[in-house]
């Protein structure tokens, strides 16, 4: 919710606590587009988000300083990084000021005339919303969109898109299509709904659904409650694409469903072989012919080709735009090759993500060495909920490179079924020598963490460069 009295439709001051993060920095992104004046604060100003914000025009200011309520915005807008005890947004209640969270303001401002496609679920959201945005570009809808990442076809996170025009509206209003990675994760401490309650999707795509976020999830029974209050606000002349293969998502739409369902991945419904040949109900719609890796992104592509034809793209149209998409940064994203080892970098952290990545690479690699080094740093993976999944998760890497600092669990013995394969340290350093130290001609050193490692990929890159002069 929030508290005070907030403008909507006119030109604003926004100050955003929490600027730095990929969502709330994509929402400042927005507003500055939309015309607002927008301020911002957080913890770690630093780059490289600091100076994407301030090429954009917008003013940072390092840490949560009380004093900052003297900028005398129209609206505090709080990220969920902020909690009680923090000293700006202490005052902020203490003098009765405006404020909402991200994704109310995001819905109230900027979404509500947009036909908005949200892209929901535990993995895939991010390269999932690429896709779409990219295959609505391709046909010349002009999209706008938030993604957490980088498309590479668009080299920024987030844009405003075309304004609404009534022959995109349809029945039920509402142009100007707008996609959107609609998170799981709870919005901001006084707001405990999941962010993608607030976006109120016309065509929804449901990847998959696992247990995740344990720090503020008990069981995936209490993820499934979050995903069908999402679905009980999807319009009945709306869309909703779900994974056929989940469980989990099938459970979620027998709770109840006012809207028409189309399902990939399975028999029913949109399908994709070994040839990458897509069907819907049986039916050839065309061939995807495109270099990405793995399973897990054919299921990705079949789920945007669905949602982007409810927008009124034609499957071909979509196959075509397909053709030409480049992955997202930090997706299997190659970050250097030095004397033929290949250096990757993904943000894999569940054990399903991990397991996905790594069948992928070695589709690819045949039978060349995949040498898997791991940060386990979500909250999740922080709290050892999925410890014992992890071994399973690796099989496909030849040795594996476990980063252990600051973790509140016994590593070791987690990953004590890999056997020898497996190398453990606490110190980043070492790590990166030892891996420099076994690497070879024709290896594929696979990078995953959903943060910065320490600048590990340039480390080690340095590192197997020198090695190379040798």
């Amino acid at each position: 919710m929030g508290r005070g009295v907030i403008k909507t439709g006119q030109a604003m001051h926004i100050h955003i606590l929490g600027i730095c993060g990929t969502f709330m920095g994509g929402i400042a992104a927005l507003a500055k587009q939309a015309g607002h004046r927008v301020t911002g604060c957080d913890a770690n100003v630093y780059p490289p988000m600091s100076t994407q914000l301030e090429a954009q025009g917008i003013e940072l200011i390092e840490g949560f300083g009380a004093e900052q309520i003297e900028l005398k915005p129209d609206v505090f807008v709080i990220g969920n990084v902020v909690s009680r005890g923090n000293p700006l947004m202490e005052e902020i209640l203490n003098r009765n000021l405006p404020y909402i969270s991200g994704p109310q303001w995001l819905a109230d401002n900027l979404l509500r005339d947009k036909w908005v496609l949200g892209v929901a679920g535990t993995h895939g959201k991010t390269t999932t919303s690429a896709m779409l945005a990219w295959i609505l570009e391709y046909a010349g809808l002009k999209p706008g969109f938030l993604i957490g990442g980088v498309p590479q076809n668009f080299g920024i996170s987030a844009r405003l898109g075309s304004p609404p025009s009534p022959h995109e509206g349809g029945a039920g209003g509402g142009g100007g299509f707008f996609v959107i990675e609609a998170d799981e994760y709870d919005t901001a401490f006084f707001d405990k709904r999941s962010k993608f309650m607030h976006y109120h999707p016309r065509t929804a795509i449901l990847n998959n659904l696992e247990f995740d976020h344990a720090d503020i999830f008990a069981d995936l029974a209490a993820i499934e409650t979050q995903f069908h209050h999402l679905v009980r606000t999807i319009p009945g002349n709306g869309l909703i694409v779900s994974n056929g293969r989940e469980d989990s998502l099938q459970r979620v739409l027998k709770r109840g469903c006012w809207t028409p369902v189309e399902r990939f991945g399975a028999d029913d419904g949109w399908q994709m072989d070994g040839g990458n040949l897509v069907t819907l109900h049986g039916e050839a719609q065309g061939a995807l012919h495109w270099d990405l890796l793995g399973e897990h992104n054919r299921q990705n592509a079949l789920a945007a080709l669905a949602a982007a034809r409810h927008a009124g793209v034609p499957v071909a149209q979509g196959l075509a735009a397909l053709r030409e998409f480049r992955n997202v940064k930090r997706r299997m994203e190659v970050r250097g090759v030095v004397n033929g080892i290949t250096v990757y970098d993904d943000f894999a952290h569940h054990p399903t993500a991990i397991a996905t990545t790594l069948g992928g690479l070695r589709s690819k690699a045949g039978k060349e060495r995949i040498l898997a080094v791991l940060e386990p740093r979500s909250n999740t993976m922080k709290l050892g909920v999925m410890k014992d999944a992890l071994p399973g998760s690796l099989k496909d890497a030849d040795m594996v490179f476990c980063y252990a600092g600051g973790l509140g669990w016994d590593v070791r013995s987690a990953l004590a079924p890999l056997g020898g394969k497996v190398t453990i340290k606490d110190d980043i350093a070492a790590l990166i020598k030892q891996i420099a130290a076994v690497a070879r001609h024709g290896d594929h050193i696979l990078i995953m963490s959903n943060g910065g490692f320490g600048g590990i990929h340039e480390k080690l890159l340095g590192i197997l460069g020198e090695n190379n002069r040798l």
